[in-house]
């Protein structure tokens, strides 16, 4: 049996991108979402490096420009409110700490979804519950819609992937914790004097507060973070009791985190979760593929998810029409082009989780030292092969044919 269709597993940023990637080349495609509808807001994602050439080559970036957030760059405060350490958006040539583009991520899925209708099929407010697969296609069977047969699954369903554990087994075989959480929200109404600056603040114990513009007047995307010696056990449905524990740890930290927790415990985006990078010998198991944070997580330390999720979807769409809808001549080409970028961008940040949330004042003294040192050398060219990750992958060209829209078989 032959059969071109193609499921994709989450509409955030990657699945839509592979989704557009894959029309172009004549496959046929249904998304599956547990959410109701593409989901609004979120936090700022950055546009860099080869992701921001992925978007161009969509057509998407003025668009994707008209809608990102004006932010100066991030600077460091300290308990009164003084600036410790500044590193403008333009240093890096753009590439920075702060990107020269940066979008809220639900403004970027929604460009991205838009791109796609109406020739892709969309099950919202579902989600796989069993993967059957055979020599020739997969049984998919969904919570609520009919079990279906489709010539490959492709888990794009972030960290927590259905996918994944139903493929490559549970998540604690698959995810390496960082120990550090992170809440983020949206809040309204608080006077914090950003002027256009991502402000952080740290305090002894590992704790970082933050504020930074949003897109709208009046809108601030906030954000608490932690380090832990053992991982919490917590309920991720329980908002309630999330938002209780955050509060408890930031109880005493000063600079703005009181208005912030007061505001977090009624924002209606309230989303908190573990950081832990994916990390997998390969990304396929027969017919079940994962792209973006479900097999290769690379965690927001690293300011490359969002570049990974779309250079992943433009190599792996391109891979299968290269290969004629032989899928598993064109997940060991994926594998090979994109393993080297992947590796790269894994790797943290100077300090890593440390570095970002140090535990002592000692610790916090040191960071704002070398923030402050970030632009002059000899810190700057360390600095500046971080940052070139982004783009450190030759782009291949996949062109579409002229019968694209002719039937693909995956075989």
């Amino acid at each position: 049996m032959t059969n071109n269709g193609i499921l994709i597993s989450g509409a955030g940023i990657a699945g839509p991108a592979l989704a557009y990637w894959l029309r172009k080349q004549g496959f046929t495609v249904t998304v599956v979402e547990r959410a109701p509808a593409p989901r609004p807001g979120g936090q700022t994602v950055d546009l860099r490096g080869a992701g921001r050439t992925v978007v161009e080559r969509m057509g998407l970036m003025d668009r994707a420009r008209a809608e990102s957030v004006d932010q100066r760059g991030l600077a460091l405060v300290d308990t009164r409110g003084r600036v410790t350490a500044r590193v403008p958006a333009d240093s890096f040539g753009g590439e920075g700490i702060v990107s020269e583009i940066e979008i809220l991520r639900g403004d970027l899925a929604r460009l991205l979804y838009e791109a796609t209708v109406p020739d892709t099929e969309y099950l919202f407010d579902d989600t796989i519950t069993h993967l059957a697969q055979d020599a020739d296609g997969v049984t998919v069977t969904f919570e609520k819609a009919a079990p279906r047969r489709f010539g490959l699954v492709v888990g794009a369903d972030g960290p927590h992937s259905v996918v994944r554990s139903l493929a490559f087994g549970p998540e604690r075989e698959t995810v390496r914790p960082l120990g550090l959480y992170t809440a983020w929200f949206t809040a309204t109404g608080l006077d914090l004097g950003l002027d256009g600056w991502y402000l952080m603040h740290n305090a002894p114990g590992g704790l970082v507060a933050s504020a930074r513009p949003g897109r709208l007047p009046g809108e601030i995307k906030a954000g608490f973070s932690f380090r832990t010696a053992e991982p919490l056990a917590y309920d991720r449905r329980d908002s309630a009791a999330q938002r209780a524990l955050v509060a408890e740890r930031f109880a005493r930290v000063g600079w703005e985190a009181q208005k912030l927790v007061r505001a977090m415990r009624n924002a209606d985006d309230f989303f908190f979760d573990s950081m832990g990078q994916v990390r997998l010998d390969r990304w396929s198991r027969g017919r079940v593929v994962l792209l973006g944070d479900a097999g290769y997580c690379a965690t927001p330390l690293t300011g490359l998810g969002t570049s990974l999720a779309l250079v992943g979807a433009y190599v792996l769409a391109g891979e299968l029409a290269a290969a004629g809808g032989d899928h598993r001549l064109a997940l060991r080409r994926y594998d090979t082009v994109l393993r080297p970028y992947v590796d790269q961008a894994q790797e943290l940040p100077p300090g890593g989780a440390s570095g970002y949330a140090p535990s002592g004042r000692l610790g916090i003294r040191m960071r704002d030292l070398s923030m402050r040192s970030m632009t002059r050398w000899p810190l700057r060219n360390l600095l500046a092969a971080q940052f070139a990750k982004a783009g450190d992958i030759a782009l291949p060209d996949y062109a579409t044919t002229a019968n694209a829209a002719a039937l693909r078989s995956v075989r």
